[in-house]
């Protein structure tokens, strides 16, 4: 090798490295940049807390791939809440049953908000109204609660937890904390039935992963670095779910390269494995308003399951294939009705934390 080609190598060494401490210092600033929104948004609120802080816990109750389906009207004493339809999920959700559960957890969210500061809510479903809800304020003393003091804590924790049991004082502050009108709750601790359900589970993933619908819906909501989840506000931030930061262009490649039916049914498997127990929820019906009571019910189980210290994850599959219905019914003993809602819970470990739009992109006149 001649002097010439050794100084173009290094030049080139140089160059590329140059390239690559840029990129990288672009990546750490945008995901300082997450952190930053993730942490605003979920600040204490006020003693006297404005309409716009209400709506921004609200705004951090769970929602189907973090579509955030909803709008919130500011009126006197009340805050209505209503159906984004603009952002429903045709393939995973046509029938508009997880945006009336994620209503429903959002109203919920808000009622625990105000009430901590002294505005007790009555919250009225109407059916008549496209499933609008109001949410109307009272005056009374300030009433703080464990769920209250977890909504900014709470997340869906989408990884492996550590299989530890949950002691049966805790198993029963769940079941009183998830205790709704109209809405049936089964808790399953025995390894047997978790498994049955895992063979539930994996069945629907696998019908759901190689429906070319239902995979091309779910990538238009992955976000698959700091930067375009920052951008956006909404979807599934890969990196919350433990997967590494990619750029735009790679993302969606090795979402298919790697993320097969095959390789999210061994994570599945190994999650339920780890969980010490899962949640199902049935509302007494098949309409919105069954849905949005199921949403209350299911918030306020994955608050107090953040009150007493354990994660969560959703794990929807044997409700969202319907020819799998029949059999979890028959699993949690409701023959005949609709579950709605699955969710596993244990101990595990805090991941990043996911976004929401600004309050004001939410907010209608």
């Amino acid at each position: 090798m001649n002097r010439r080609q050794v100084l173009i190598g290094a030049g080139a060494t140089a160059l590329v490295g140059g390239e690559v401490a840029y990129l990288l210092d672009k990546e750490a600033n945008a995901s300082s940049n997450y952190a930053a929104r993730a942490t605003a948004l979920r600040a204490p609120l006020a003693d006297i807390p404005s309409a716009h802080d209400l709506i921004r816990y609200a705004t951090l109750a769970p929602n189907g791939h973090n579509t955030q389906p909803w709008r919130f009207r500011i009126g006197e004493r009340q805050i209505d809440i209503m159906p984004d339809f603009s952002r429903r999920t045709l393939v995973v959700d046509p029938d508009n049953h997880h945006l009336f559960v994620s209503l429903g957890a959002a109203a919920e969210t808000l009622s625990l908000a105000s009430a901590a500061c002294g505005m007790p809510a009555t919250i009225a479903f109407d059916p008549r109204n496209q499933g609008s809800v109001a949410v109307h304020f009272e005056t009374a003393r300030p009433a703080p609660s464990p769920l209250f003091d977890a909504i900014t804590r709470r997340q869906s924790t989408r990884t492996e937890y550590d299989g530890r049991a949950v002691p049966v004082r805790y198993l029963d502050a769940l079941v009183k904390a998830a205790t709704v009108p109209g809405v049936d709750f089964v808790l399953l601790t025995d390894r047997h039935r978790i498994d049955r359900l895992r063979d539930l589970v994996l069945a629907g993933n696998t019908l759901q992963r190689t429906d070319p619908a239902f995979v091309c819906e779910l990538k238009s909501w992955l976000r698959f670095n700091p930067r375009a989840a920052t951008r956006a506000g909404d979807g599934l931030y890969s990196v919350a779910s433990g997967n590494p930061a990619l750029p735009d262009w790679l993302g969606p490649h090795a979402f298919d390269w790697i993320s097969t039916a095959r390789s999210e049914n061994q994570a599945y498997a190994a999650q339920l494995r780890s969980s010490a127990g899962v949640a199902v929820f049935a509302g007494a019906g098949e309409t919105a308003a069954h849905w949005f009571a199921v949403g209350r019910a299911c918030q306020r189980f994955a608050l107090q399951a953040t009150a007493l210290g354990l994660k969560h994850a959703f794990i929807n599959q044997p409700v969202e294939v319907p020819s799998l219905r029949p059999d979890l019914a028959a699993l949690i003993g409701t023959p005949g009705r609709r579950p709605d809602i699955v969710m596993r819970f244990g101990y595990g470990p805090t991941l990043p934390w996911s976004l929401r739009r600004s309050v004001d992109a939410v907010i209608v006149p």
